[in-house]
């Protein structure tokens, strides 16, 4: 790729401030953690560390056995059948995505808790008494692993349904030329060929695992999430808060390194080269049925019953979304949203054309520790904020008292701009990725011509690639703003005093077993949540 003359300093040094600033939370967190003292790490090692393992690896196991048997099972049902209403489910199966993991554990909470209409209607029924039978209990590690997979199983459907659709079809009619089963040539023939996608989509889903917050605390399961969460504020533990961040910093890290490994070994191949369509397999009968049931269960349990569930919930709760009280939850949602949104496309927007303009090893770097915030939970990089900027605040205030006898307070920690920036953080790699993706429909002859008309980076940037790649902005745009709306660990624990999300009320409400509150702001999270959800069905739908 041409460079556009040089790349001018200003955006040089913004470029690597933005990785400088992704950076420091995992530094931060590190060195808290090594330099805490070894107590902390005693007492966990004796107490709780061996639960927040065991709770964390199990969740890990059965998110992830969960998410490929649905998301694989469906992607390649509405990609390589044909039954009644494959069109609707081949979209339809996305929609579980919208909804935070935190928002299903309470509508199921409702529903199947021993005062919900389950247990209820099986009591009336059959007379029992409350200790007269035996039900699963939904608050348990099975429940949030079950909540999980029910929201995360889209990633694994999205990546490998678009391995399906690249595949040929003369691999996998050879295979059946040679005998097999249409069941057994896709074992044999079309997953192989997917693992690449498969596994890059298990992997999203289980980072998202080890960051979630809300539904293992809700339902008391002991994590890592919420051991740091626990520790920072009930104990007012900084140091073990660190060294438990550093413990799920580094299997996070790990992970999002076998991912990079397992994207960098996938193949694609392109379908315009000859490769033949894959002659879609016609069900009939039971067959279709079965088909039907197994695509429709998902979207059944993951959309339609958990809103029925807070619809119902919501109705009679007396809580008033026009209210001043919950206008202000709204409005201070929107606001984090708004400029988090703004300041991630922003940054990814300069992180890129800095990689586009000046390709090396400095640049990629840069665009490398941009993008493992995604797998960096966000109490993680709440801690990691915290710490540094904490102490800058007191420094600079006991200066300032020594000096002048005037206090500053905190005014970098109390502000909302470091939650802000803790969001661009956890979130740039989803706007960069977007952003990235676009960017390949924008020629390098163009740049080239741009240079030869005496352009330079910065117009070439406002009049190409911007116009260019407006869909692409506006996506990543959306992506983040609903990611921050769902965000819920990092705004407990950066949250200015008084400062409360829609999130935080719904987690509050039900913190204090108050379902019935709770299901009217986490309905307008979902609601919000739809908009990305329903594009990605679009560009699903156009496929």
């Amino acid at each position: 790729m041409p460079r556009l003359r040089t790349t001018p300093r200003l955006l040089s040094w913004t470029a690597l401030g933005i990785a400088v600033i992704c950076l420091l939370p995992m530094l931060a967190v590190a060195i808290a953690a090594l330099t805490g003292g070894t107590d902390t790490v005693v007492h966990l090692a004796s107490s709780v560390l061996g639960r927040y393992v065991a709770n964390t690896g199990l969740l890990v196991v059965l998110v992830s056995l969960g998410t490929f048997a649905i998301g694989v099972g469906a992607a390649w049902l509405v990609t390589m059948t044909r039954f009644p209403g494959v069109r609707v489910f081949e979209i339809a199966l996305v929609i579980p995505l919208a909804f935070p993991a935190y928002v299903l554990a309470y509508g199921y909470t409702h529903v199947l808790d021993h005062p919900g209409i389950v247990q209820t209607t099986l009591r009336s029924m059959m007379g029992w008494g409350p200790r007269d039978y035996w039900f699963p209990e939904i608050r348990s590690l099975g429940g949030a692993a079950v909540m999980l997979v029910l929201v995360l199983y889209p990633y694994v459907y999205l990546l490998a349904r678009a391995s399906f659709l690249q595949q040929s079809g003369s691999t996998f009619m050879a295979a059946r030329a040679l005998g097999s089963r249409p069941w057994v040539a896709f074992w044999r023939v079309s997953l192989p060929l997917a693992r690449p996608a498969i596994a890059a989509g298990v992997l999203l889903a289980v980072m998202e695992t080890i960051a979630d917050f809300g539904t293992v605390a809700y339902f008391g399961v002991q994590t890592f999430a919420t051991g740091i969460y626990t520790s920072w504020f009930s104990f007012a533990d900084r140091a073990g808060a660190a060294q438990l961040a550093l413990c799920l910093l580094s299997f996070a890290l790990l992970l999002a390194m076998l991912e990079r490994k397992q994207r960098g070994q996938a193949k694609y191949h392109d379908p315009s080269r000859g490769q033949k369509e894959h002659p879609p397999i016609d069900l009939t009968g039971w067959q279709a049925s079965a088909a039907m049931i197994l695509c429709g269960l998902p979207v059944l349990f993951g959309a339609i019953i958990p809103v029925i569930a807070l619809i119902s919930l919501g109705v009679g709760s007396g809580q008033d979304l026009l209210s001043p009280r919950y206008l202000a939850f709204i409005g201070n949602s929107l606001t984090l949203a708004s400029l988090a949104a703004a300041l991630t496309l922003a940054a990814a927007v300069i992180l890129g054309f800095f990689q586009r303009t000046q390709p090396g090893r400095m640049s990629g770097a840069a665009s490398y520790i941009a993008r493992l915030g995604y797998a960096v939970p966000g109490g993680v990089i709440a801690v990691g904020l915290l710490v540094p900027f904490a102490a800058f605040d007191n420094a600079l205030d006991a200066w300032m008292r020594a000096t002048f006898d005037v206090s500053t307070g905190l005014l970098i920690t109390g502000s909302i701009w470091l939650l802000v920036f803790a969001y661009m953080v956890r979130f740039l790699a989803a706007a960069l990725g977007a952003y990235e993706g676009g960017q390949a429909r924008v020629h390098a002859n163009m740049d080239a011509a741009s240079r030869s008309l005496g352009k330079g980076p910065f117009a070439t940037l406002r009049r190409i690639h911007l116009p260019i790649l407006t869909p692409s902005l506006l996506t990543a745009l959306l992506i983040v703003f609903v990611d921050v709306m769902k965000e819920l660990p990092a705004t407990l624990i950066m949250r200015p005093f008084n400062y409360d999300t829609l999130a935080v009320q719904a987690y509050r409400l039900a913190s204090d077993e108050r379902l019935d509150g709770a299901a009217v702001p986490s309905l307008v999270i979902v609601a919000v949540g739809l908009l990305p959800v329903i594009l990605i069905c679009r560009q699903v739908g156009r496929r």
